[in-house]
């Protein structure tokens, strides 16, 4: 089972374009990706800009709406992820766990959607999907 653990930085809404890491945590934090590596559950890891770089596209009027960040309306923003597999959602919720996150920080655990979650229409609706992800892995 693929899971996203979703790093939500609270104050990161806010956060300006230049904003410094702390470089123990930092070393912290790749402390604990070398672990997720080593046991072989991680797939991918991104950290993310702030809010305040960012820029969000609506579709409320039916058109395309482009919105610069920071977003006012932001209470919760997304400072960075990890994609594992594991064998459960226990499992993803232990590897959570062990994350050396502050107190100001919260991860998110949500499973990927997998084909055979769908009903067979939906699957053939969404026939290519896989020939679409393995082409989007190969342009890295």
């Amino acid at each position: 089972m693929r899971f996203m653990m979703l790093m939500i930085p609270l104050g990161y809404e806010t956060a300006p374009p230049d904003v410094q890491l702390d470089p123990e945590r930092v070393a912290a934090m790749m402390r604990y990706n070398e672990q997720l590596q080593d046991a072989g559950v991680l797939i991918t890891l991104d950290g993310l800009h702030p809010p305040s770089m960012g820029a969000r596209v609506s579709f409320a009027t039916g058109e395309p709406l482009v919105t610069d960040g920071p977003f006012a309306e932001a209470k919760e923003v997304l400072g960075g992820y990890w994609m594992i597999e594991v064998a459960s959602r226990a499992e993803a919720i232990a590897w959570a766990k062990k994350c050396p996150a502050s107190a100001n920080e919260v991860i998110e655990i949500r499973q990927v959607q997998e084909m055979t979650d769908f009903s067979p229409d939906v699957q053939e609706a969404a026939a290519g999907f896989a020939e679409l992800q393995k082409g989007s892995r190969a342009r890295r």
